[in-house]
């Protein structure tokens, strides 16, 4: 099988004498990738994490998974991402969406597609060096530039579970990142979108990343209970996984009452009411054999990269799984 490109996803739930360590030996194991959540209240400061896995890996490309325009104005996200570029030497990807469950607590919705669109060119225009005037209901710039020099080719990975943001990013980012789940039918609905906006801008698709939530443990009870709460995350976030999948409408609107927002790990009590077998669809949530079953099916779809975001007590147990997990399915491992 051809070789997929990998990386790692972390949250900043570690204090930094374990993050390091976390981002040493993810090296070590041969990850391309490691990616910060920037998730407002709910963790640390994505952009100091990633200052420090720049100082500390010496390969790792590095990302947000993902930031948002509303949290921080795009000239703030522009200039951090800029920096931390500059302080890896030309690494940084800036992963960006609408926003998600934490954006409840500080009084926001998700963005708007136009307003994610509007941020993504005000992005690039600072970044080359340009003035750029937005008015966008959102956020404002007002003949805005910035007063250092940004690299203009940062790349832009737009984060993507619906179907009209699927499309927007086949159309203006440098990569999607999907989180759609691991199983056939859902890679290649999402893959339909990412292609249709590609072809509407006459361009090829971009590069797509998916992302692998769960816990891979040789006790597969175990890992099921690691994984359990991401699933809840569909019926609330992008039920057209629900519906590809065949989740019964009544079940999907049961899980949304009782997992109103938050971020997935509050979603234990809405994600018991899921059966396992969508839990294994969506997220990592078994055994070494069940890994190499969805990495095999993410590289069969037509991804480019798979990122782990591991859940659970047993973390670096699941991102060493999955090197390994990588290794007997492409032949070449981590990469």
């Amino acid at each position: 099988m051809t070789a997929i490109g990998s990386g790692v996803v972390l949250q900043g739930a570690y204090p930094p004498s374990e993050f390091v360590p976390m981002v040493e030996r993810i090296e070590q194991l041969g990850f391309a990738h490691l990616w910060l959540t920037d998730s407002s209240l709910h963790a640390r400061n994505s952009y100091a994490y990633l200052t420090l896995a720049a100082t500390t890996a010496a390969t790792l490309r590095l990302g947000t998974a993902v930031t948002n325009p509303l949290t921080r104005h795009p000239a703030v996200t522009a200039v951090a991402a800029a920096t931390v570029d500059e302080i890896s030497d030309g690494r940084m990807i800036l992963g960006i969406g609408a926003g998600d469950r934490p954006l409840l607590a500080l009084g926001l919705r998700p963005a708007r597609l136009a307003s994610l669109r509007a941020s993504i060119e005000a992005i690039r225009g600072l970044w080359s060096g340009g003035d750029v005037t937005v008015d966008d209901g959102a956020f404002v710039l007002d003949h805005a530039h910035m007063r250092f020099a940004a690299r203009p080719g940062i790349p832009i990975y737009v984060s993507a579970s619906g179907p009209k943001t699927l499309e927007l990013a086949g159309e203006i980012a440098d990569g999607v990142i999907l989180l759609v789940g691991l199983f056939p039918e859902a890679l290649a609905w999402a893959l339909e979108h990412v292609d249709r906006g590609a072809a509407r801008a006459g361009r090829p698709r971009p590069h797509v990343a998916v992302f692998a939530y769960g816990a891979i443990d040789e006790d597969r009870d175990a890992a099921m209970e690691s994984a359990r709460t991401i699933a809840a995350w569909f019926p609330q976030t992008s039920p057209a996984i629900c519906e590809v999948w065949g989740l019964q409408p009544d079940l999907v609107e049961d899980v949304r009452r009782r997992y109103a927002g938050g971020e997935f790990q509050e979603a234990m009590e809405a994600a018991r009411l899921l059966p396992d077998g969508f839990v294994r669809s969506v997220a990592l949530a078994g055994d070494r054999a069940d890994a190499r079953d969805r990495i095999t099916a993410v590289s069969e779809a037509g991804a480019d990269s798979i990122h782990v975001f591991p859940l659970g007590a047993n973390r670096m147990q699941t991102i060493e799984a999955f090197a390994g997990c990588l290794a007997d399915v492409t032949g070449v491992g981590a990469r």
